[in-house]
C-alpha cells in the first residue's frame, strides 16, 4: 500500500532530484510551496535502496557500486538541469570570494554601519548590526553586536579579562550570556570591531561561524563531571567544532591583516590526537567533498540555513537537544570506553507567524552510530542538508524541513547515500532528565562546581546588584575558568573546596543572592533580548519577563499551587531564540504589547508545545492563566507536571473549559 504523499524540496538547482516511488511512496511536490521539480527515478539494485549523493556542485556516481554488503547501492538516471537564477543570498555569497567582499571594503569608508550585503557576509565574522530602535531621528546610530564562538560554553579566564575590558572600553558596558552558551558584546562602534575581534583571536579564541549560514556554536552539557560520558561530550563537542569551522582566509584577511592569530583556537588544541583536518578532507568518493580549494566542505555557497549541533550524556537533557540540526548522544561501555553516538537530525525552533509551511519541530532519532565512523557520518548529514536543503526560501531552509518533508527513514537513506554504509538502529539509553546545574556541585575529582544564576544572562552592574564587578573580582582572585550555560547562566569550575566560603562571600558583598533565595520559575525561565536593539523584535521580552515572572508567581500563590514549577519561556518574535516551543508555557510576541500563548511542552525538553492563543495582550496574563491553573488543579494526575497535564488534556479541553470558568471559583 502507498505512504502518505511526501513533498519533494525545490532542487531544481541542485541536478539530481530523487523519486520515492521504490518506497512506495507517492510523489508530490507543492504540498510546502516549494518550487515544482524535474523527478528521477530510481532502480533498486539491492533491498538496501538509498538515495544517491545530490551533484550540487558536481555530477559524479563515483563509489555508488561498492561491493560491500554493508553499502548502499543504486541505479540513477541523471536529467540535465535547468538553468535558474539563484537567490540573492546564495549569489552574494558565490561573488564574496569566501566571505571577504563586500566586507573588506565597506569597513574602510566613514560610515557608522555597512551596506545590507556586507551586513549579510559580517553575520559570517560573528557579528550584526544594529541600531536603538527607541531613538527617535532620521539618521540611524548604528552599533554592532559581537557573539564570541565557544564550543562547549568553555571560557578560560583570560579570555573573560579580556571581554570584560572590551564591553568596557568599547562596548556598552554590559554582557549577554545567550542561549547557546556563549557571550555576545553589544555596542560595538563599527571603527572598534577589528581592535575587538583581533584582540578576540589573539588571545587564541573566535567569533568565525558564531552566525550565519554554517554551523554555529556546538553545545554541550555545562556539568563538569569527571565522569567518562561527560569528559567525551565536552571533547567531542570541540571535535565537530573544529571539523565544520569555515576554512576561509577572509577572517584573518580583514580582522588581522592577513597574519595567523597570534595563538590558535584553544579548543583545537584540545583535540589535536583526533586528527580532524585528516577526517574534514578525507574523500570517499560520494559527493561529500567539493571541487572547492578553499571549503572542501561549504563550498562557495554555504549551506542552506544555519546549522546547530548539541552533544550530551546520557539523560542529561540541559542543553534542550532536540532543538538540534543534530543531536548526539555519548554511548559508553561498562568500562567507561567511548562506543559510538546516538544521532537525532532535524531539530529546529524557527517560525514565521500566519505561515503554517513554517513550525517548530522536535529532532527525530537517527540511529547509532561507532566513535570511528562519527565524522563521516556527520559529514554526511550536512552534505544532505547543503546539496537537497531548499536555498530558494529562507524561512524552509533549514535542515528540519528536509527531514520532515522525507521523513526520517528516508531521510536516513539520504545520508546512508553519502556514507555508503547502514546506520544502526538507535540504542536505548537513560530517560531524560532536566537540571540548571546551578548551586554547588561535586565534581567528582576533589574539586567543585559552582553554578551562577544570570537573569535573562544580562551580566551587569546596577545599583547594588553588581554582577559584572563580582564575576570579574572572582576570575582575578581566584583564576577561575567558566562554562556558559544553556540556560544563559554561568558555571566556575574546578574550585577547590576551601575556596568555597570565600567565594559565596565575594557574590553576597556584590548583592548576588545565594540560589535558595532565587524564585524556580526565574531559574527555569529564558527570554531573548528583543528590543531595543534586535530588529526582528515585534514587542518585549528580556525587560518584561522579571515582571512577567513576579505576576505568575502571584496568581500561582493566590491559588494555593506555589510549590508547583512551570518552565517559562518568552521571546520578542517567532524565531525562537529562547526555545519557547519546547516550554511548558511559552509567550511568543506577534505585536506591540501582544503575544501569542504556547503551552504542553515537556518539562524535561522531548516534545514541542502547541499553539494555545493567538493574541493575548500584555495585561491579560491573569485572565489567560487562571483558568488553565484552575483545570489543571482539578482534573491532573498525581504528580503531574503543568506541560504534561496540557499535553495530554489538548487545546480544545483547554479551550472549552476557560470559555465556561469563572473568575476566582477555584483553588487548590
Amino acid at each position: 500500500s502507498l505512504l502518505h504523499p511526501i513533498s519533494i524540496p525545490d532542487c531544481a538547482d541542485q541536478h539530481l532530484v530523487y523519486a520515492l516511488a521504490t518506497f512506495g511512496a507517492k510523489v508530490q511536490v507543492a504540498t510546502m510551496r516549494f518550487a515544482p521539480v524535474a523527478i528521477v527515478s530510481l532502480g533498486v539494485i539491492s533491498s538496501s535502496l538509498a538515495f544517491s549523493p545530490s551533484s550540487a556542485f558536481l555530477a559524479s556516481t563515483r563509489g555508488l557500486h561498492a561491493e560491500s554488503r554493508d553499502v548502499s547501492r543504486l541505479s540513477m538516471v541523471l536529467e540535465e538541469p535547468k538553468k535558474k537564477k539563484l537567490a540573492k543570498i546564495e549569489q552574494l555569497k558565490v561573488e564574496s570570494d569566501h566571505l571577504i567582499q563586500p566586507l573588506k571594503d565597506q569597513l574602510k569608508t566613514e560610515e557608522i554601519g555597512v551596506s545590507k550585503d556586507a551586513y549579510q557576509i559580517l553575520k559570517y565574522h560573528g557579528s550584526y548590526q544594529q541600531t536603538n530602535r527607541e531613538k527617535r531621528g532620521k539618521t540611524k546610530d548604528y552599533q554592532f553586536m559581537l557573539r564570541l564562538k565557544q564550543p562547549a560554553g568553555e571560557l578560560p579566564p583570560e579570555l573573560y579579562r579580556l571581554i570584560d575590558d572590551l564591553s568596557a572600553k568599547h562596548g556598552q558596558g554590559d554582557l549577554r550570556a545567550t542561549t547557546r552558551q556563549c557571550f555576545q558584546i553589544h555596542g560595538i562602534l563599527k571603527g572598534n570591531l577589528k581592535t575587538v575581534i583581533s584582540s578576540i583571536m589573539n588571545i587564541g579564541s573566535s567569533t568565525v561561524g558564531a552566525c550565519g549560514d554554517v554551523n554555529r556554536n556546538v553545545m554541550t552539557t555545562p556539568a563538569p563531571f569527571a565522569t567518562p560520558e561527560y569528559q567525551q561530550a565536552r571533547k567531542w563537542s570541540k571535535a565537530f567544532a573544529h571539523l565544520f569551522r569555515p576554512m576561509s582566509p577572509a577572517f584573518s584577511e580583514i580582522w588581522l591583516d592577513g597574519e595567523k592569530a597570534a595563538s590558535v583556537e584553544t579548543w583545537s588544541k584540545e583535540v589535536d590526537d583526533l586528527n580532524i583536518d585528516e577526517a574534514m578532507t578525507y574523500d570517499s568518493g560520494r559527493g561529500i567533498i567539493l571541487p572547492d580549494s578553499v571549503e572542501p566542505i561549504y563550498g562557495d555557497r554555504y549551506l542552506p540555513r544555519k546549522f546547530k549541533i548539541g552533544v550530551t550524556a546520557p539523560g542529561d537533557n540541559s542543553i534542550d537537544i532536540y532543538t538540534n540540526d543534530i543531536g548526539l548522544v555519548v554511548i559508553c561501555d561498562e568500562s567507561g570506553e567511548l562506543e559510538g553516538f546516538n544521532v537525532m537530525v532535524g531539530g529546529g525552533m524557527g517560525r514565521t507567524h500566519n505561515k503554517e509551511n513554517t513550525f517548530a519541530r522536535a529532532a527525530d532519532h537517527l540511529g547509532f552510530v561507532p566513535k570511528e565512523d562519527i565524522f563521516e557520518v556527520m559529514k554526511s548529514i550536512l552534505a544532505s542538508q547543503r546539496d537537497h536543503g531548499n536555498r530558494d526560501v529562507r524561512a524552509n531552509a533549514r535542515m528540519k524541513y528536509l527531514v520532515h518533508t522525507l521523513g526520517i527513514d528516508n531521510f536516513r537513506s539520504l545520508v546512508e547515500s553519502y556514507f555508503g554504509k547502514k546506520i544502526q538502529p538507535w540504542r536505548e539509553t537513560a530517560e531524560w532528565k532536566y537540571n540548571d546545574w546551578m548551586g554547588w556541585w561535586e565534581q567528582g575529582d576533589g574539586k567543585l562546581f559552582y553554578g551562577q544564576h544570570v537573569e535573562n544572562g544580562r551580566v551587569k552592574d546596577e545599583g547594588d546588584f553588581r554582577l559584572k564587578t563580582a564575576l570579574r573580582v572572582l576570575v582575578d582572585r581566584y583564576n577561575l575558568s567558566m562554562i556558559m550555560s544553556p540556560t544563559q547562566s554561568i558555571i566556575f569550575r574546578d574550585i577547590d573546596p576551601k575556596d568555597k566560603d570565600g567565594i559565596d562571600a565575594v557574590l553576597r558583598e556584590h548583592g548576588i543572592k545565594p540560589i535558595e533565595e532565587v524564585d524556580p520559575l526565574n531559574r527555569l525561565s529564558m527570554a531573548c533580548p528583543a528590543l531595543p536593539l534586535c530588529g526582528l523584535a515585534q514587542t518585549e521580552a528580556e525587560r518584561l519577563m522579571p515582571s512577567y515572572l513576579e505576576r505568575v508567581r502571584a496568581l500561582l500563590d493566590k491559588m494555593n499551587v506555589g510549590e508547583e514549577e512551570v518552565l517559562i519561556r518568552m521571546t520578542g518574535c517567532p524565531n525562537g531564540c529562547a526555545r519557547p516551543y519546547m516550554a511548558e508555557l511559552a509567550f511568543v510576541g506577534d505585536g506591540p504589547k501582544s503575544y501569542q500563548v504556547w503551552l504542553g511542552g515537556s518539562p524535561v525538553l522531548t516534545r514541542t508545545a502547541f499553539p494555545y492563543m493567538a493574541k493575548m495582550k500584555v495585561d491579560d496574563l491573569e485572565t489567560t492563566l487562571e483558568p488553565l491553573l484552575a483545570m489543571y488543579i482539578e482534573k491532573r494526575q498525581q504528580f503531574e507536571a503543568f506541560g504534561d497535564f496540557c499535553h495530554r488534556v489538548g487545546a480544545e479541553a483547554l479551550e472549552q473549559y476557560a470559555n465556561a470558568y469563572t473568575l476566582g471559583s477555584v483553588k487548590a
